[in-house]
């Protein structure tokens, strides 16, 4: 399935929960937020019957989102469902991996292929003040876990925030140097909780490559640009969302919790798939597809996301 500007479309988010057990200051308010009615989110058996219509029109693979996915109740159970899909060949996850642990072997058993860990400090106080409940010991458990669990080397996702992590830089480089893995730098997007922040906050992925200025450019994977250097064991990758629009490859849609296509992250457009079925069901995906746009507007300080969600409504 291709979309209007000849891009094919193969990827989908699948967001199960726009719940969290952690509070990300650019995520979330600290209150909280009033989350979907149990009436209002989509069953698995809806979930399934969705990626089931999308594997026709050539999608192949699936991350499973939230909020964080691992708060749903039964979430081992929808892994299984979804990885049984004629037509999908990958069935990942994003999680903040506070909850990994106890879950790892259940998740890798019922064929979940990979991990994407999202953890913005490797500090344990500022870990507590950026997610202001959570705890990196718990985080570091969940990796463990899920190496011990037979799951190949995780991405991990560092939202960079000016003044908050970016001196952090180095730190985070360090882990691929020292280890097989991709870590992976997200420049933050001016939406939802963070759209009214100073400017300051929002830096380029720049900072990375002069706080180690070794790395070197060794190509692309999805949306990030792909760096290393000489006796690095991993990479570093740099998903420059807002510095260097990479939207002329996007090849992904989003499902919301309840039940909507997304074209785009940060556009308003959605499209209802909740009670449809066969034909009618793949039609509506079709036309989300077809209405992808171009490329996002987002200029920090001058203009934020169009979509009037936050982004643990979404699927991050």
């Amino acid at each position: 399935m291709q979309d209007t500007f000849g891009r094919t479309i193969s990827y989908m988010r699948l967001s199960v929960t726009d719940k969290c057990n952690c509070r990300c200051i650019y995520c979330m308010p600290c209150e909280g937020v009033a989350h979907h009615t149990h009436g209002e989110v989509l069953s698995f058996e809806e979930m399934a019957e969705i990626v089931r219509a999308a594997s026709r029109l050539g999608v192949r693979k699936v991350r499973v989102t939230g909020g964080e996915p691992l708060v749903r109740r039964g979430i081992v159970d929808l892994v299984a469902m979804l990885s049984r899909i004629e037509g999908i060949d990958e069935v990942d996850m994003t999680t903040n991996g506070t909850l990994l642990a106890p879950l790892a072997n259940d998740l890798r058993t019922a064929g979940l292929t990979r991990l994407n860990i999202s953890l913005d400090t490797l500090r344990p106080d500022r870990y507590r003040e950026i997610s202001r409940i959570g705890e990196l010991s718990d985080v570091l458990d969940g990796m463990r876990a899920a190496r011990l669990a037979g799951f190949p080397p995780p991405k991990i996702n560092c939202v960079l925030m000016g003044g908050v992590n970016d001196d952090e830089a180095a730190d985070f480089v360090d882990i691929s140097r020292r280890e097989p893995v991709e870590v992976r730098f997200i420049e933050l997007m001016p939406m939802g909780e963070c759209a009214r922040w100073p400017k300051g906050r929002f830096v380029s992925g720049d900072v990375v490559l002069e706080a180690v200025p070794e790395l070197e450019r060794v190509g692309e994977g999805g949306v990030a640009e792909l760096y290393s250097a000489p006796g690095f064991l991993g990479r570093v990758g740099l998903i420059r969302a807002v510095s260097h629009r990479f939207c002329s490859g996007c090849d992904r849609v989003r499902v919301t919790v309840d039940g909507r296509l997304k074209p785009c992250l940060h556009s308003a457009a959605e499209v209802p798939l909740r009670g449809l079925h066969g034909l009618e069901l793949e039609r509506a995906i079709a036309r989300g597809i077809e209405a992808k746009p171009a490329h996002h507007n987002l200029v920090p300080g001058l203009r934020s996301s169009e979509t009037p969600r936050d982004m643990f409504e979404i699927g991050g």
